[in-house]
Order: structure tokens, then sequence, then C-alpha cells
């Protein structure tokens, strides 16, 4: 089986590193550009490309697929499957309709629940129970094709992006074989369309939603903090500082004070007055320095009676 690889981030490594130590390695990996990264902004290869590039695999790297360059390229790698995991660039028609067996994508959600670019992230800030994979079958539509095979998995009640991140992509490496061998060994994979009910869309991460409102309620900010960690980090202003708030809890507490007030500080942390409850920091960062637990915090700086409110 000819089978073609296209990701980009750490999340598609697992996968990738699956189908070689399986036996079915890619016959080429797509991935995107080189981009600036980093202080000296300098180009930087992509998780996959280092790891294909590892593995001695063939990389490719077009900066669209909608020109007829990219489709010649791909019709001549003559794929039987096409694999996609958060490449990050659109698949048109003309490529879709390639492969024999068509275009599979591993989608971190239990699709039609969190359709879009980060389901991982909405499921925590939402405060799902559970979440999973799904393998489906690529359409034209976003995250509409019909589904392969689903697993899911319980959220902790300490999960952040990250841990949730890393335990979703190998979750979808063990899905993604388990249909690979099905394939191969000629068995009916059945894809069926999503489940019907209410489709959820998870938007884009952008840097503006991290500034943390204290008028929201304590359950919302705690666990939009632990979603947030480890990109883009919740912050709030003390003083000029912009403080970045990496691991917080909530405080069943009931008060009258005005969102933003600090209630009380110790070594567990410092709790903080908001909309519904209290929340307490425990890990901080301020610019320019290391992360730290509310103790080493308060240790080295003044604390306001008040945390400015979100403008």
């Amino acid at each position: 089986m000819r089978i073609l690889f296209a990701g980009t981030p750490e999340f598609a490594v697992d996968p990738l590193q699956r189908l070689i130590t399986e036996g079915v390695p890619p016959v080429a990996v797509l991935t995107q550009p080189d981009r600036p990264a980093g202080r000296g902004r300098q180009l930087a290869a992509s998780p996959v490309k280092q790891a294909a590039l590892a593995a001695g695999l063939k990389v490719f790297q077009p900066a669209t697929l909608k020109d007829p360059a990219s489709v010649d390229l791909i019709s001549g790698l003559r794929p039987d499957l096409m694999i996609v995991v958060a490449y990050g660039l659109i698949l048109p028609s003309a490529i879709l309709s390639l492969p024999r067996f068509g275009c599979w994508n591993i989608h971190a959600s239990l699709l039609p629940r969190w359709r879009g670019a980060a389901p991982i992230q909405r499921a925590i800030e939402a405060g799902d129970p559970k979440t999973g994979v799904c393998i489906m079958q690529m359409d034209e539509g976003l995250d509409t094709g019909p589904v392969i095979l689903c697993k899911s998995l319980y959220l902790h009640s300490s999960e952040t992006g990250g841990s949730l991140h890393d335990r979703l992509s190998l979750l979808g490496a063990e899905a993604l074989l388990e249909c690979v061998h099905k394939l191969r060994r000629g068995e009916q994979l059945g894809a069926r369309p999503q489940a019907g009910g209410p489709v959820s869309y998870a938007r884009k991460l952008e840097k503006s939603e991290a500034q943390i409102d204290w008028s929201e309620p304590a359950q919302v900010l705690e666990r939009r903090i632990r979603a947030f960690n480890p990109w883009p980090v919740a912050w709030f202003m003390a003083g000029v500082e912009r403080i970045r708030v990496w691991r917080a809890a909530l405080v069943s507490e009931d008060h009258d004070a005005a969102p933003g007030t600090v209630l009380r500080t110790g070594k567990h942390g410092i709790d903080v007055a908001t909309g519904a409850q209290a929340l307490r920091l425990q890990e901080l960062q301020r610019p320019g320095k290391r992360r730290m637990s509310a103790a080493e915090y308060l240790n080295a700086c003044s604390m306001p009676e008040r945390f400015e409110l979100k403008t």
C-alpha cells in the first residue's frame, strides 16, 4: 500500500512514527514550508519534517495544494491512501479524489463535537467530561466527512491543553494504525455519517482571548487557564506588568468583593475575587522571568489590593 502522509506540528509526529515502526512507512511526506522561529527568526523545519528526514523519508513542502504543480506532484506519487494530520493546508477536490482509498484525517474530537481549528483547547474550556479522536474520511467540508473510527478518553480535573494534546496524539496514532491494518487485510471499514445533534465549532485560538476578565466566574477562568497552557497562556495586569498564569484552582467561596480584589495571600496561593466564587493563583510568571510558585511571586513583588479588570 502506497501511503502519503501530510502533517506539520508535533501532534502529527506520533502517527507518522507509528506508521514507520509498524512497517507501513509513507512513500513521501508533505509538510508546510520552513518558518522563521525563535528570537533569531531563523528558518526552522516543522516537527514532522524533522521526524521524516530522520527516518529517511522523502519530504515535499508545497506552499499551496491548489495549483496544478501540487496536483501533478501528488498524482506522480501514486498514493493508495493519503493521511492528513494537522497539515494546515486545504486539500482541493482534485487532490481528495486522487488516492484509491481517499484521504483520511485524524481529528482531535468526537465529531460533530468541536469541528475546526482548536478542538483540544475548546473541549477543556467548555468543561467537557470526555473527548477523543476520530479517523474521518475527508470531503470538501470543514471536518464534515463520514467517520471510520472513534476512540474516546476522559479528561482529568487537572488536564491542560498540553497534556491532552499529548494523550490525543498517541490515541490518534493507535486509531490510525487500527484502520490501516484493517484496510490492508481487506476488511470493510464502514465509514458512517457523523452522528446527529448539535454541531460545535472550535474556533482558532487568539492571543486576545488569554487576558483574564475577573468578572467572569472562577470556574470558567480555571478551565480557560488549563486550556491555554502551554499556549497562548492566560494573563492579567498587575500594575504595569503582564503576569502569566500557568496554574490556578477554583475556591468555592461566596463573597461580596469586587471582581479582581485580592482576598488573601499565602503559601498556597493568591485568592482573587471573580464574578462568582474565587480563583487561587498557584503558578505565575513575570515578564522575562521563569515560572514561579505563588509564594515565590509574593516574596518578589508587592501585592495590590485589586487587579485591573479587562479593558
